[in-house]
């Protein structure tokens, strides 16, 4: 594909697949979907993913779709630099790498060396994983940290699949976290108490301006309010707070906007932008222009954030405007403190 074709590719225009999952009934379906796509097939997808000389940026345009089988260890232990909620038994996974938004401060873009996403289509083995753990603790299992799986839905399928393994493991809580503007799955389930609809949420300007390709704040606000009215556990992320000019009136307003309407929401949280210093490098190489990334943060213990004086100061400013609607125990925050 030369670059004017690529500049008016569709995403998923080209799929590679991995040799041995070509027959795997998930690849199947999934191929299904995209009858005009060019099919590659390769050994491995760390052959396309990895490769040198990537433009993330470009990628990020009309990204490949990559089916692989994902080996060794499929369930992680939360890092420090993310919300536990208070659970002690606090784990992630990655169904999938990458994500179809294009946010400029996002960290997948220092993580990974690609824009193109990879789709690991052997998920009964992550429950198998999944299980093992539940046989010694209950687990609190993040399913979408690197990933937007609500976004890919319509693909994928994932989210409802996860829906129905939480539905007959009770000691098993599951968070979706996502900017998507997909609502139509929620038609379709039941609540269950034990799955949690976390949705990121910006002031509109930052949203327009560094959220690319997200659903609108209007449309995320939205959806928070019918997901409460159908009864689902609904979690806001105020995290990452990124300091803007005007900050504390957009954050303010933000918000305000979120309760000025009557909804029930079971927690939140709220975190400063935090980053490990590695992908930091890697996106002030990939963004230039982008004065977010280029702020003069404090790095720390391998982590760059805006400080502590100010991290708290913030921090301590949106979690002042959520009281008002939210008691202080349901407020969970990342200030700093914890690096």
């Amino acid at each position: 594909m030369n670059q004017a074709e690529g500049l008016h590719a569709r995403p998923f225009s080209n799929i590679y697949v991995e040799e041995v999952v070509k027959d795997a009934s998930e690849t199947l379906r999934i191929l299904e979907k995209f009858p005009r796509a060019h099919v590659i097939y390769i050994g491995h997808y760390k052959d396309v993913f990895n490769r040198k000389h990537q433009n993330f940026t470009a990628q990020k345009q009309a990204p490949a779709l990559i089916l692989a089988k994902k080996e060794g260890t499929l369930v992680y232990k939360g890092a420090p630099v993310c919300q536990s909620f208070g659970h002690e038994h606090f784990y992630y996974t990655s169904c999938v790498m990458n994500c179809l938004f294009d946010c400029e401060y996002c960290y997948l873009q220092g993580m990974y060396p690609s824009g193109n996403v990879v789709l690991f289509v052997n998920l009964e083995e992550t429950f198998a994983q999944v299980d093992a753990l539940l046989e010694q603790h209950p687990v609190y299992l993040c399913v979408s940290y690197d990933t937007d799986l609500m976004a890919l839905e319509t693909v994928t399928g994932f989210v409802r699949r996860w829906y129905d393994f939480a539905a007959a493991r009770p000691s098993l809580t599951i968070e979706v976290r996502t900017k998507s503007g997909n609502f139509a799955l929620f038609e379709h389930l039941k609540p269950l108490g034990n799955m949690v609809f976390a949705w990121t949420l910006s002031p509109d300007v930052i949203v327009q301006r560094y959220e690319h390709h997200t659903a609108s704040l209007d449309a995320r606000i939205r959806n928070i309010r019918q997901a409460s009215k159908l009864g689902f556990k609904v979690r806001v992320c105020i995290d990452p707070i990124i300091y803007v000019p005007d900050f504390w009136r957009l954050y303010k307003e933000l918000v305000q906007q979120v309760f000025e309407e009557p909804v029930t929401i079971m927690d939140a949280s709220v975190g400063v932008f935090r980053v490990s210093n590695d992908y930091m490098k890697r996106m002030r190489r990939l963004r230039p222009e982008c004065a977010l990334v280029h702020f003069p943060f404090v790095t720390e213990n391998g982590v760059y954030h805006y400080g502590r004086e100010l991290s708290r100061k913030m921090v301590a400013f949106v979690k002042d405007c959520l009281r008002e609607y939210i008691s202080e125990d349901k407020i969970f925050i990342w200030d700093g403190d914890e690096i």
